[in-house]
């Protein structure tokens, strides 16, 4: 969520922050702005609402010519998402961006109000404007430094000084922020797409370190104020990844990416068995992830437990980082994070790593936070995931879950090499199934109109369903729960009104008549149903059906059909369905 932008270069300062942004779009928010310097004055221009509402703004202002400037996307926290609260903000000679949250805001504010600031919005940003400003007494790095350390919570920082006119500066803490190099300009940004089209020349910053900005210079210091080296990255981003190639939507191209990343994914560990470590000698597991992420989590429980008989809970990391976990050195905690940026699965993950306890990571970003402090990174090949309901990035995290857990299980299983034939052949199955757009399509007609749906499945369908819920509530705003099927007699059952839909899934032979017996009750109170099943269980020639192979690959083909179902359903709802209201890709803050 949010996005950073900061350049300083002979280019024109007002277009290259524009391009950024509009790349960071995917990331979510509500507000955006700029501030472009030159010798003589700052210019800050903001406007609520989507980019396109600020340059419409920008072509009726008189721009000053910049040398260099810095912008943002803001996701409301602090405020409403107004003009005024929008970033950047300006106090004193201080003029910043701000990712992230500032916990002890309002002691920090009343000690402010007592040196005489006073507040013009209801940010936490503008209180870091103001606090830097109080130290600025000709060094902006030890103010910039002696603020930081006042500060508790999490901040990626993008700062320009009236006092300084050839630099502006950047540092983070729990809050992404990267650097870009080119000849005769420099850039940051809080994502490296905002920056593939100027370089492809990156340094990625620690907690605490700040960066100083000229046109033909960067230096970075470390907490202490003393000069560091650091690596220089070449990330290249092919041009295939940049746009929709012919497709209405990010969430379609990517829905449709699927068979090719999949099969990526599953080729690379499959032929390269060594990837995956040994996790044998581990006597419990901790599944920790957000949103997606924790349903991934969740068929990877039931996988585990049932096939490898290890214990294993999955939890959502914002509960997960202040309840007492119980360990042991033989526990194991897995995070899954497309982004690598989660701001609760980081805590979770530092916490456990204080307690001694190894750490895997599942992450899509390899340059990301988890990737580089996890103990153990595995990493899927989606490559950059625009839209921010995640389809592509969810299916291969089930993926390497998935076969994380069949290789921890194939010592109990009969023909595990059936089983690797299923992994091989399942990314063709996908192409079928998102081949037959025509029957989502006719779902999706079915049920468009409703503003309440269901999903209900057991076990390993039950976390199916989770995910195929949320799909459906985040792009098409259609309210939607995913409840056990056999849960649902307890008191939920009363909302069933007629025609409203209900999806059954069903993928386990031992619990489909179960299933089915539950889909009768909800029937029999007026519920338009729709059965997702396997061919091999198939109970009627209205079914949505996909190929029955192993209880490890089955999931991967009925994840599709809910995507689609969701995304042919808010098309039909006129939403926006590559920036759902309210929502962000990487969900940056706690």
């Amino acid at each position: 969520m949010c996005g950073i932008v900061g350049y300083i270069g002979k280019k024109d300062v007002k277009s290259v922050l524009l391009t950024g942004l509009k790349a960071l779009e995917y990331r979510g928010y509500d507000s955006a702005g700029i501030a472009l310097r030159n010798d003589e004055e700052i210019q800050i221009i903001k406007s609520v609402g989507r980019i396109k509402n600020l340059e419409e703004k920008l072509t009726k202002t008189k721009i000053i010519k910049a040398t260099s400037g810095i912008a943002h996307t803001r996701w409301a926290t602090h405020g409403k998402a107004n003009e005024t609260n929008a970033h950047p903000h300006q106090v004193g000679k201080i003029t910043l961006v701000h990712n992230g949250i500032i916990e002890n805001m309002d002691e920090l504010k009343t000690r402010l109000i007592k040196k005489g600031y006073s507040f013009k919005t209801e940010t936490d940003t503008e209180v870091v404007a103001a606090l830097i400003d109080s130290y600025l007494n000709g060094d902006i790095l030890k103010a910039i430094k002696k603020a930081t350390n006042d500060i508790t919570g999490s901040y990626a920082l993008g700062i320009i000084s009236e006092t300084d006119k050839d630099h502006i500066y950047a540092i983070r803490k729990d809050s992404p922020l990267l650097l870009g190099l080119k000849a005769d300009e420099n850039f940051f940004a809080s994502d490296l797409t905002a920056l593939t089209d100027y370089t492809d020349k990156f340094i990625f910053l620690e907690e605490g370190e700040i960066a100083k900005l000229s046109s033909n210079q960067i230096v970075i210091y470390d907490s202490n104020l003393k000069p560091i080296k650091k690596e220089i990255k070449t990330i290249k981003l092919d041009e295939k990844d940049k746009g929709k190639q012919g497709y209405e939507h990010f969430m379609l191209k990517e829905i449709m990416e699927e068979p090719i990343v999949l099969e990526k994914t599953i080729k690379k560990y499959l032929e390269n068995p060594d990837l995956l470590p040994d996790l044998s000698s581990y006597k419990q597991i901790h599944i920790v992830a957000c949103g997606s992420a924790m349903y991934a989590g969740l068929i990877a429980k039931y996988l585990i437990e049932k096939y490898a008989s290890i214990p294993c809970q999955a939890e959502v990391a914002s509960e997960y980082r202040y309840k007492n976990n119980i360990y042991d050195r033989k526990t194991l905690v897995i995070l899954i994070s497309q982004s690598g940026e989660t701001a609760d699965t980081i805590a979770a993950m530092r916490e456990a790593k204080k307690r001694g306890i190894t750490t895997m990571a599942i992450v899509n970003v390899k340059t990301s936070t988890i990737a580089r402090e996890a103990d153990i990174p595995l990493f899927i090949e989606a490559g950059p995931e625009i839209a921010v309901a995640t389809t592509k990035a969810y299916l291969l995290q089930v993926a390497l879950i998935s076969l994380i857990a069949f290789n921890l299980s194939k010592h109990n299983l009969k023909e595990p090499d059936k089983i690797i034939e299923d992994f091989k052949k399942v990314p063709r199955l996908v192409k079928e199934i998102i081949d037959k757009r025509e029957n989502y399509q006719d779902i999706a007609k079915q049920i468009y109109q409703n503003e309440n749906a269901f999903f209900i499945g057991r076990q390993i369908d039950y976390a199916i369903c989770q995910e195929g819920s949320l799909k459906l509530k985040e792009v098409s705003y259609i309210h939607c729960e995913a409840k056990e099927a056999g849960e649902l007699k307890h008191g939920t059952i009363s909302l069933i009104t007629k025609d409203m839909p209900v999806f059954g899934i069903i993928t386990d032979e031992n619990l489909r008549d179960k299933t089915l017996a539950n889909i009768k009750e909800v029937e029999s109170r007026g519920a338009k149903t729709f059965i997702i099943t396997t061919d091999k269980l198939k109970t009627s020639e209205n079914d949505i059906t996909v190929k029955a192979t192993s209880p490890f690959t089955e999931t991967l083909e009925v994840v599709p059909i809910l995507q689609l179902i969701a995304y042919e359903t808010a098309k039909l709802r006129g939403c926006d369905i590559d920036k759902p209201k309210n929502l962000a890709k990487s969900v940056t803050v706690e």
